[in-house]
């Protein structure tokens, strides 16, 4: 009897654990564009297109590429060069948009979508083409180009404690078309995180992002980044407490200052004592790519970060 009970508990918790993950299977399966035979070839299974066939090789109009498989902006048409490989050569990604991982062939650096994993081709450092002195070397086909009078698009710069979860949330907002974290404010050039976490370099844990305004407007998004946050912080954001966590809006013109001073003006008259500084915006440095998608890729949720209505 004791036997068939503990084979009976065995099989429910085999049982259980398929249920868990064929509904994580369900989860992640997104609805991405249909791709020819040739394109899951490249995309897909890593191939590569033959060289000087792609149509985006000898092309340089003004616009953005996108990923095929999934509609998201990887390349700024200002960032592609000329380098005679065969490929469409680039100096610079879309911050937050590109991930590398080291190729099955041990040599290599392979780059991937960030939003959807697919594959784009290789990236390479220190030829000397550019003085950014690194080539993404990407399939044509794996790409869709976007001339710009299709896109426009506009940046805004916003700290809340710790960015894994401001980035996280400002990913989810109609309108945003990619939010990277990085740091903003300090007096220290390109600073690593442990630089940062230091507390004494000045800057402030920051999240790039970038949308389009005729989708969402700059005060919409102010909005939501005091919705999404705690403003009368004095100290740090939840548990994170530091100089690198504090409240902050970084605008780029005068109307973006009078939109966020308006705002907390209205936010005080509610009866919020809002803490948050309003700085001219410097240069943003992109975070670690371990920091960035932090909660997408562990499929958690922010633990000091969560939307509540204030306006």
């Amino acid at each position: 009897m004791r036997n068939c009970i503990v084979i009976m508990g065995m099989v429910t918790g085999l049982m259980f654990s398929l249920f868990l993950y064929a509904e994580e299977m369900v989860m992640e399966k997104k609805p991405y564009n249909k791709l020819t035979v040739e394109e899951e070839r490249v995309i897909i299974n890593k191939g590569t297109e033959t060289p000087y066939s792609g149509k985006y090789n000898d092309f340089f109009e003004k616009g953005t590429y996108h990923c095929k498989r999934c509609n998201a902006r990887l390349y700024n048409s200002d960032d592609k060069f000329s380098s005679t490989c065969g490929w469409p050569s680039f100096d610079d990604e879309i911050p937050g948009t590109v991930l590398r991982q080291q190729d099955t062939d041990g040599i290599r650096t392979e780059i991937l979508c960030a939003n959807c994993g697919a594959h784009l081709g290789h990236v390479f450092e220190g030829e000397g083409f550019t003085d950014k002195n690194i080539r993404h070397c990407v399939n044509s086909i794996a790409m869709v180009f976007v001339p710009d009078k299709e896109t426009k698009t506009a940046a805004a710069y916003f700290a809340g404690g710790c960015f894994w979860g401001v980035e996280y949330l400002f990913e989810q907002k109609d309108g945003v078309i990619s939010a990277t974290s990085g740091f903003m404010g300090g007096v220290m050039a390109d600073p690593s995180y442990q630089d940062v976490i230091r507390g004494d370099t000045g800057h402030f844990e920051v999240v790039e992002v970038i949308y389009d305004p005729q989708k969402v407007d700059y005060e919409e998004l102010v909005k939501f980044f005091f919705e999404i946050h705690d403003p009368t912080q004095v100290d740090g954001q939840g548990p994170d407490i530091g100089e690198q966590y504090l409240s902050a809006v970084f605008y780029e013109t005068d109307a973006e200052k009078e939109i966020i001073t308006r705002l907390i003006d209205i936010l005080q008259n509610k009866g919020y004592d809002v803490i948050t500084r309003v700085i001219p915006a410097s240069t943003f440095w992109k975070a670690e790519d371990y920091h960035q998608d932090y909660y997408a890729r562990k499929k958690q949720q922010p633990y000091c970060h969560v939307y509540k209505k204030k306006f």
